[in-house]
């Protein structure tokens, strides 16, 4: 849900370049949700599902709660292969449209696949945990900055806003940051503070947080 957002800006701030991460709401051993418990049904009945309708995506409780991690090395390895775009959308179709298990390599092979990338190729990647380590860097990362959720926006490790954004606000963070890199005021700096849409989704440590 950051991509659109995240797209506009790019076109109105071609000098700033976007950097996609990885991170994982509940990494081993942190329990997954019951997709029909009380929490993922508020949280999705009075916040994700109310956000997509107003964005106009396409978007359903997932009848599974798979671990990311084998998606997060996935989507790096597409990257090395110019497609993390393309990539990053085939996973949200599968799990946000069609309910999928992402921590499959059958279901990311076969992503793969669809998008005329090298599935075998994708395969070997996941078999030998090549870009595990790449994934555990930005979670490490991630943490050193306080980030705790998704999605979560950083401006030259200077700025963080959580929570879906609208373009406006992630334009005000970086003129924020070039202001504190060049001492001069701009525009965006005399608006109101960027303020996040519902409820950024949270990582949670156990299953009683």
């Amino acid at each position: 849900m950051a991509e659109p957002a995240v797209a506009e800006l790019k076109l109105t701030e071609p000098d700033v370049e976007i950097v996609w991460r990885a991170f994982e709401l509940r990494p081993e051993p942190v329990p997954t949700l019951d997709p029909a418990g009380e929490y993922l049904t508020r949280v999705w009945r009075d916040a994700v599902y109310p956000l997509a309708a107003r964005m106009g995506i396409t978007m359903h409780l997932p009848p599974i709660q798979p671990r990311s991690r084998r998606a997060h090395e996935a989507a790096k390895w597409a990257q090395v292969q110019g497609s993390l775009q393309n990539f990053n959308a085939a996973l949200f179709r599968a799990i946000f449209e069609r309910g999928e298990d992402i921590s499959d390599p059958d279901v990311l092979a076969q992503l793969a696949a669809i998008l005329e990338l090298d599935a075998a190729s994708l395969r070997r990647a996941l078999d030998s945990r090549e870009f595990e380590a790449a994934v555990l860097a930005d979670e490490r990362d991630a943490e050193l900055l306080g980030v705790a959720g998704v999605p979560a926006f950083v401006a030259s490790r200077r700025a963080i806003v959580s929570g879906v954004q609208p373009t406006a606000a992630l334009r005000q963070m970086i003129e924020r940051v070039r202001m504190f890199d060049t001492g001069e005021p701009s525009a965006a700096t005399t608006t109101t503070a960027p303020q996040a849409l519902p409820l950024p989704i949270t990582r949670r440590r156990t299953q009683d947080d």
